[in-house]
């Protein structure tokens, strides 16, 4: 199969406007504050579950802490993503452009 060039510029999304991509944003940035909670929540709650299952007392615990593992691994993972996304349209502002 022949190799096709790609048009320029095809990738480029287009722009959304600013009040609605402002919106999408801070929607990020709001899931981040709930992921860690219910995460822990959750596993705990199976933990707990489980505890009553095999008749133990120590899993519950168990999934606390793998809950908040798995929480600030997303969490990281989040904020690292949208720190490159900043830097990348931070560098294509700061970018020269070839107009006089």
């Amino acid at each position: 199969m022949p190799y096709h060039k790609p048009i320029p510029g095809s990738k480029d999304k287009p722009p959304i406007s600013s009040g609605i991509g402002a919106w999408v944003e801070a929607e990020k940035l709001m899931n981040l504050a709930f992921v860690l909670p219910c995460s822990v929540l959750i596993c705990w709650g199976i933990g707990v579950w489980v505890d009553h299952l095999l008749h133990q007392k120590w899993i519950g615990i168990l999934g606390i802490i793998v809950g908040s593992v798995c929480g600030l691994i997303y969490v990281i993972q989040q904020a690292i993503a949208a720190e490159k996304k900043a830097a990348v349209e931070d560098q294509k502002t700061s970018e020269p452009t070839d107009q006089p």
